[in-house]
């Protein structure tokens, strides 16, 4: 399906999907409440390492619809003035960033509204990567959800559930957001997975890929159901490689402009 069309699709979508979701704000507000005092007792035991899981945005890096997402303007020159100034156009949706509640509904919170303990929470890491490698829109199912439990113990309430696929690595080639035919591959969630993590009262998921649907996803169900239940997502994520499963602490380091949908962030880890 062409691009153009994906986004008529998606249109239509949110007008008839809309009403749906606004009963399951006030849930999603709290459980994203609950994030820093969950990540409290990984805190006290961490051993103070932090990694960056920001890519580096710049012009070249991949976006959903393919324009560049960031363009630098020189509005002060150093050799004129002793100091050097940009002039920054960004897409909000580029980079390493935010998906608020408000870019996938009219009146969810934007990305200031969002709560500061909400972006201070624990990071549990499901490991995708055997998956994606057979599979390129290979998704987070509820048995990937259970696989973690069974291994590692309960999720948190008001933790960030991150997607680690293997595809931060594809980041400067064209794989990291097309196949050979052209169209959008790469891995995401499923709607059962995040409705499974919602009545676990988890407040964020993170992917390390373009967007928390698959890429061949025609409707971006994830992005309708789970942002206008109040809770956020984060797309584009480096380095969960090198994270644990659990014990980590992630720290958001969301942008706060009014009105906003989103936007790049640096997001920050404690192990």
């Amino acid at each position: 399906m062409c691009h153009a069309c994906v986004m008529e699709d998606v249109k239509r979508s949110m007008m008839s999907r809309r009403s749906l979701f606004a009963g399951a704000a006030a849930a999603g507000t709290a459980a994203l409440a609950l994030g820093a005092l969950s990540a409290r007792p990984a805190l006290a035991q961490s051993t103070g390492k932090v990694v960056d899981l920001t890519h580096v945005f710049d012009e070249k890096f991949p976006t959903f619809d393919g324009k560049p997402g960031i363009a630098y303007e020189e509005a002060v020159n150093i050799d004129q003035a002793g100091y050097q100034l940009w002039k920054l156009t960004i897409f909000e949706h580029s980079g390493t960033h935010i998906d608020a509640p408000l870019h996938f509904s009219k009146d969810g919170k934007s990305v200031a509204e969002l709560a500061p303990e909400s972006l201070i929470c624990p990071l549990c890491v499901i490991d995708l990567t055997a998956k994606a490698r057979d599979d390129a829109n290979a998704m987070v199912e509820p048995a990937d959800i259970e696989a973690w439990v069974s291994a590692n113990g309960e999720i948190p309430k008001g933790a960030c559930v991150a997607m680690n696929s293997g595809w931060a690595a594809k980041v400067a080639s064209p794989e990291f957001r097309n196949d050979a035919a052209g169209n959008f591959a790469f891995p995401g969630f499923s709607t059962a997975a995040t409705d499974m993590l919602a009545g676990m009262e988890v407040g964020a998921i993170g992917v390390d890929t373009l967007s928390l649907d698959p890429g061949n996803s025609t409707d971006l169900a994830v992005h309708h159901s789970w942002l206008p239940s109040g809770r956020f997502g984060i797309e584009g994520l480096a380095n969960l490689d090198q994270m644990p499963a659990k014990g980590a602490t992630l720290f958001v380091g969301a942008p706060k402009h009014a009105r906003g949908t989103g936007g790049p962030a640096r997001i920050l880890a404690m192990m």
